[in-house]
């Protein structure tokens, strides 16, 4: 009795914590407080997701600026989603002030948010790579796949830009 009381415990504290990390959308803001980036009702979200420490994370930083620039006006809200540790031991550790000035020195026009190594947008949206973009669409429900990776000799904020035309 004591082993199907145990398990039924466990098993339901798996549940509960799958459905909290699928709930979870919610991500701490280096300017302060937190945003729900799935909370924005009726608007297009993009969510950019990145690394200071990754120098691909230099060519997304201009193609989120001119996605952000392209559909500034609209029912669309652009992030720059941070996966650097925010454990100071860990390589690729990143304070808040490394956060800033990484995105003063790529003149990152869009709030940059922190999801500690990728935790929820790993899990909740499938990122396996950064850099990465997701589509969130005015309902809040993530939309078609994730634009994975960049290629430096192709411009990925073409396929994103009509992506995003189609969910207006």
């Amino acid at each position: 009795m004591k082993t199907i009381t145990r398990f039924i415990s466990i098993f339901t504290l798996s549940i509960v914590a799958a459905l909290a990390v699928a709930a979870q959308t919610n991500f701490a803001s280096i300017g302060g407080g937190r945003i729900d980036v799935e909370g924005h009702s009726g608007k297009v979200v993009l969510l950019s997701v990145g690394a200071a420490w990754l120098p691909l994370s230099i060519k997304q930083a201009e193609y989120t600026n001119a996605l952000a620039k392209k559909f500034a006006g609209k029912d669309v809200v652009v992030y720059f989603v941070a996966t650097d540790s925010m454990r100071s031991g860990a390589k690729n550790f990143k304070s808040d002030a490394d956060l800033k000035a990484f995105g003063m020195t790529n003149r990152l026009i869009v709030p940059i948010l922190r999801d500690s190594e990728g935790a929820v947008t790993s899990r909740k949206y499938g990122v396996e790579q950064v850099p990465s973009f997701i589509l969130i669409d005015k309902n809040g429900n993530p939309s078609g796949e994730v634009f994975g990776g960049i290629d430096p000799k192709y411009d990925v904020s073409v396929s994103i830009a009509k992506a995003i035309d189609k969910l207006l």
